[in-house]
């Protein structure tokens, strides 16, 4: 398989070590969990640049989309180019914070970050050649801001993030970041919490990304940190359950499974404007 110069080969094992340690040297004050614990890595394959790489990232069957603020950049998977580019009002596209691909259409997490009230809505694309917005669905203030949202098992599973400083509001801090699951119609079905041992790792941010994995567990990241957190629904209780941490090869955001094949991950380095091909550890290395 050729690739174009849109992708670049993976850093050598000393420059990623180095580039670890100086993680740890710049940001003392939060210790990763993955360094907290044996945690299984994800293994970086590829990257492919992309400009709107600022947000998160999505895939399909062929393609993986790029997402920033208000634009869209559509690239094929084995080559690298830009296919396609979207790009909206700021007035009015004014912070996407992640898309999925759900029965052929993007389905994008939207809010007013860091615009108070916080206001939430959900945003769907074509994808079919050019990228077409089609419609929306508002959940206007309540709460937080939307930044990932998830079709998972008959349902819509959102995460409303809550933030410390800038984008919050003064009643609520990060600790607030809930998870919703709702019908096809929007209706709430429930509601959860997130362990207190993520919302430590969150900082003052929040979940940035989310996906719910075919082993039944809902994989979670944050803003920053280069780890990914494997949760479950309680038996009881309105706080989701810990189970134990993934290292990634970059730093926190919004990401997505590659379609079709469930061993693969897609996420981004904003510093670089990348989006990350990555293979995930076993399944016997994560449980």
């Amino acid at each position: 398989m050729s690739f174009s110069k849109n992708m670049r080969c993976v850093p050598s094992e000393k420059a990623m070590v180095a580039s670890g340690f100086l993680f740890l040297l710049l940001a003392p004050t939060v210790l990763p969990l993955s360094a907290q614990e044996s945690a299984p890595k994800a293994t970086e394959i590829r990257r492919i640049a992309a400009p709107e790489a600022n947000q998160g990232v999505a895939s399909d069957s062929r393609y993986v989309y790029a997402i920033a603020d208000n634009e869209i950049g559509k690239y094929d998977k084995t080559t690298g180019k830009l296919i396609a580019h979207w790009e909206g009002d700021i007035s009015v596209f004014i912070h996407m914070n992640s898309c999925s691909s759900v029965m052929g259409e993007l389905v994008c997490a939207m809010s007013n970050f860091p615009g108070i009230p916080m206001a939430s809505s959900v945003e769907w694309f074509s994808t079919a050649g050019k990228i077409t917005h089609l419609r929306s669905h508002s959940f206007g203030p309540g709460r937080g801001s939307l930044t990932w949202i998830d079709w998972h098992n008959g349902s819509w599973w959102a995460c409303f993030a809550n933030y410390d400083g800038k984008g919050g509001e003064p009643s609520r801090d990060h600790t607030a970041t809930v998870l919703v699951q709702f019908n096809k119609d929007f209706v709430e079905q429930g509601a959860w919490l997130f362990p207190k041992k993520v919302l430590e790792s969150f900082g003052h941010m929040s979940a940035s990304g989310g996906r719910w994995g075919k082993d039944g567990l809902l994989y979670v990241t944050g803003h920053d940190l280069p780890e990914m957190y494997l949760l479950h629904l309680p038996k009881s209780g309105a706080r989701l359950e810990y189970v134990r941490t993934i290292g990634l090869p970059t730093n926190g955001q919004a990401f997505d499974w590659d379609f079709g094949r469930p061993d693969r991950m897609w996420s981004i380095e904003r510093k670089s404007d990348e989006v990350v091909e990555s293979r995930l550890p076993t399944l016997g290395q994560i449980h």
